[in-house]
């Protein structure tokens, strides 16, 4: 499904970047951290009065040549990024709706943690094991 996940805190550094391959890393820290003006673009243009209202999913931030940039804001300002490749057609937009609620449940749960401190980045098994299972398996 995605070849990069990455949370984001509330002041723009990463909590969390996973990617497979994983020698394409430095590549998705950059496509990521490019993707933070959209959702900065995004997030402004909804406007102060509908913020409590506000849609978390962001929808299509940016594609590329090869991937598909996809966003979701929480309440708390933490990003979610997940990074799809493009010549996977068969992907709809209900599905990325669900990866990213299933990955801010988890997110949820480690910030229930009480050894977590929020801001620190996330070390967490569950969380690892959770995103694991939304990447592309590489052969």
């Amino acid at each position: 499904m995605a070849v990069c996940i990455a949370v984001i805190a509330k002041e723009n550094y990463p909590l969390y970047i996973r990617s497979v391959p994983i020698q394409n890393e430095l590549k998705f820290h950059y496509t990521v951290h490019t993707s933070l003006d959209v959702v900065e673009e995004k997030i402004s243009a909804v406007g102060k009065a509908m913020a409590d209202q506000r849609e978390l999913y962001l929808g299509l931030l940016y594609p590329t040549e090869d991937y598909k940039v996809y966003g979701y804001v929480t309440n708390s300002k933490v990003k979610f990024v997940i990074v799809v490749d493009s010549s996977n057609t068969s992907l709809r937009d209900n599905e990325i709706r669900s990866m990213f609620r299933k990955l801010h449940n988890s997110f949820t749960d480690v910030m229930c943690n009480p050894f977590y401190n929020p801001g620190d980045t996330i070390q967490s098994k569950a969380f690892d094991s959770m995103v694991t299972a939304m990447m592309v398996q590489a052969s």
